[in-house]
């Protein structure tokens, strides 16, 4: 993987003027939304969130090899450009990105980082920001890299659970967005309750809202 990717994660809801269309209608905007998104970025994957949330029925993630200056300015002017035809039937409810980057806790490339570019995609995705507290950046380096070493080799245990870690500061209000790919959502659940009894809990200052998903081929995705 490139030591630099852009990823966005976008969730939308449908609106009542894609509830008053008829079952064909609805099917023709799926189909419209799929074909297009194809041209949204190097790398587009569907997900079907509702009923896992109330407010988004949908979340299209997006990457791209971040490899240029101007490569976000490209991409996002072409995102807005494709995804305004939906605007009628389909309404934005959150946008989360950031770069992909090198660890300061891990070293080297662990085999549960998720590529964007390469598949199959698991079936259940989850997506949330991350912010750390003031204190844990006021903290040493050695201390810092004493939780996390426990932090790492908790997530080790669960070797099935992959993960994208995105560096959002400066650039939204989180500092992370953390993304999961499993094919077991209890166990997943056993993970994160597991990690919030270690250390580096105490300086968690944000970790929702939590966006559970289901992968769908583009065929899924129309289909449904």
């Amino acid at each position: 993987m490139a030591e630099r990717q852009l990823n966005l994660y976008s969730t939308f809801a449908y609106t009542d003027a894609y509830f008053a269309l008829s079952a064909d209608a609805r099917k023709k905007v799926r189909k419209q939304i799929a074909d297009e998104a194809a041209k949204l970025a190097e790398s587009t994957s569907f997900y079907s969130v509702y009923p896992a949330r109330s407010d988004v029925d949908i979340l299209i993630w997006s990457a791209w090899q971040n490899d240029t200056v101007g490569k976000t300015k490209e991409a996002f002017t072409n995102y807005a450009k494709i995804a305004e035809g939906w605007r009628q039937y389909i309404k934005p409810v959150q946008a989360l990105w950031g770069y992909t980057g090198i660890s300061t806790y891990a070293r080297g490339k662990s085999e549960q980082d998720i590529d964007p570019f390469e598949g199959p995609r698991g079936t259940y995705f989850i997506v949330y920001p991350f912010s750390k507290t003031k204190d844990w950046y006021l903290m040493s380096p050695d201390a810092r890299q004493g939780q996390m070493n426990e932090h790492i080799k908790l997530g080790k245990q669960y070797p099935d659970i992959k993960q994208l870690l995105l560096y959002s500061f400066g650039l939204q209000d989180q500092e992370f967005v953390v993304a999961y790919e499993t094919e077991d959502l209890p166990m997943f659940g056993d993970l994160v309750r597991a990690l919030r009894s270690t250390e580096a809990r105490r300086h968690t200052a944000l970790d929702t809202p939590l966006i559970t998903a289901i992968y769908r081929t583009p065929e899924e995705f129309v289909s449904l």
